[in-house]
């Protein structure tokens, strides 16, 4: 894991959910915009998981659990996918403010497999 991208993620994945929020907030139906940065958020994490998967075998390796860190990769990796077919099945608001929930979660999760790479120790 790269500490600088992990950083450009979360506030990428902040920025996504953000602007769901709000434009859900005031009544928009999911739109290029809405789904446009949750995509970006995916496709963010689909780089994650490649470095991720490089970095142990190049020297860096994470101070916790391997495992631990890779549920959270995958459960943030499907989130953007689920909220995303929500919300082209159901085109309301209240997708759009899913797609939002679903960019605060990733960027929380983002955060959490940072300590987990980086922080925490194992045991």
């Amino acid at each position: 894991m790269i500490e600088w991208f992990t950083a450009v993620q979360v506030i990428v994945a902040l920025l996504a959910g953000l602007i769901c929020l709000v434009l859900g907030f005031i009544g928009k139906q999911p739109n290029d915009l809405t789904l446009g940065s949750i995509v970006l958020v995916e496709l963010l994490l689909i780089a994650q998981l490649v470095v991720t998967i490089v970095a142990p075998t190049v020297g860096n390796e994470p101070s916790g659990s391997l495992a631990e860190f890779y549920i959270y990769l995958i459960s943030a990796l499907l989130l953007p996918v689920a909220g995303a077919f929500w919300a082209l099945i159901e085109r309301s608001r209240w997708s759009t403010v899913v797609l939002g929930v679903v960019g605060l979660a990733v960027a929380v999760m983002l955060y959490r497999m940072g300590q987990i790479w980086f922080v925490q120790g194992t045991p």
